[in-house]
């Protein structure tokens, strides 16, 4: 049962990693047509399911095909690593957001 558990995260993972492709895919056809995309929220459409994805495979693939704990500890530290970042960039695109939306005070 666990095992079961482990490949539904890692398909979790590959499906958020196709969403954010498809995404992207579609943002570029709307360029195509002439609308012009939201910066501000596309990190949270485009690369931050594509982020969260590839978390999730790094984070259980190793484990499943029975790598060397060596291996195991690379993408251990690999995930960590983007985490931190993926932490990073939703702060500052979340700070961005609510800066552009709050109303200005003009003295």
């Amino acid at each position: 049962m666990l095992r079961f558990m482990d490949w539904s995260v890692v398909a979790m993972g590959c499906a958020l990693v196709l969403m954010s492709l498809g995404i992207r895919w579609w943002e570029r056809t709307e360029v195509r047509r002439g609308k012009s995309p939201d910066q501000d929220m596309r990190f949270f459409r485009a690369w931050l399911p594509l982020l969260v994805g590839l978390g999730m495979i790094t984070a259980r693939m190793p484990g499943l095909l029975h790598a060397p704990h060596s291996v195991v500890m690379i993408m251990d530290t690999l995930n960590f690593a983007l985490a931190v970042t993926v932490l990073v960039l939703v702060l500052r695109a979340a700070h961005r957001v609510f800066r552009a939306r709050s109303p200005r005070v003009i003295d």
